[in-house]
């Protein structure tokens, strides 16, 4: 069963001018040590932290209607498989909240210019 979706659009110009303008301070606040590591080792690292930045959003917006305080920037962290499909792992009360009933899927697409990235959170059966 559907608990909630969310959907995330983003303009990657609009992450790079971030990180150009505040730098660490919000790539410390916003991203996982792990996901820090994974971006800046790709050639278009801004294309990567756009696509974690939109799935956090996304997820956020998935979890607008069940959720109380329990998902921050860093309770959830983007990886890859080795399959290259974007995982979502969770960390604290957002890992507590989904405890063995429900889950959260993640779909990231982009193009030159924006990144998407649509989350499902359901309970299983």
């Amino acid at each position: 069963m559907v608990i909630g979706i969310g959907i995330d659009i983003i303009e990657i110009e609009r992450i790079k001018q971030s990180i150009d303008r505040f730098g660490d301070h919000f790539i410390k606040k916003i991203f996982t040590e792990n996901e820090i590591k994974y971006c800046s080792s790709k050639f278009n690292k801004y294309q990567h932290y756009a696509a974690r930045f939109a799935a956090k959003e996304a997820v956020y917006k998935a979890l607008a209607s069940s959720w109380q305080p329990i998902a921050s920037w860093k309770s959830m962290e983007i990886i890859n498989e080795s399959s290259g499909i974007p995982k979502l792992v969770t960390f604290g009360k957002l890992r507590e909240f989904l405890s063995d009933d429900k889950e959260i899927k993640i779909s990231i697409s982009h193009s030159d210019n924006y990144v998407t990235c649509v989350a499902i959170v359901y309970k299983k059966s």
